[in-house]
């Protein structure tokens, strides 16, 4: 049951937290995968690229752990192979 009491925003109050998240260099940041709880950097990915689309795999278990389609205007991104991205920003000094 959700708390009714607590002020609820749009999505568009994500647009600068996403924004300064997916400016950072993402292929260090950690991906824990759903199926067998691997946790290491996107750059350790397996990708498939003669799909439609990219694939990236884990290479514990080769569950799917995203993908990535791009079509003229848009990107379409699925995350629902991992448990969570962990990405580590920039100093702002």
């Amino acid at each position: 049951m959700q708390d009714h009491t607590e002020p609820v925003v749009d999505g568009n109050a994500l647009a600068g937290p996403l924004t300064e998240v997916f400016t950072s260099e993402v292929t260090t940041a950690l991906t824990h995968c759903a199926s067998c709880g691997r946790t290491g950097a996107v750059a350790t990915l397996r990708v498939h690229h003669r799909a439609p689309g990219l694939v990236a795999r884990c290479p514990g278990c080769d569950a799917v752990i995203l993908r990535l389609n791009r079509g003229p205007h848009e990107v379409w991104l699925d995350l629902r192979g991992t448990v969570s991205l962990r990405i580590d920003l920039p100093d702002s000094e």
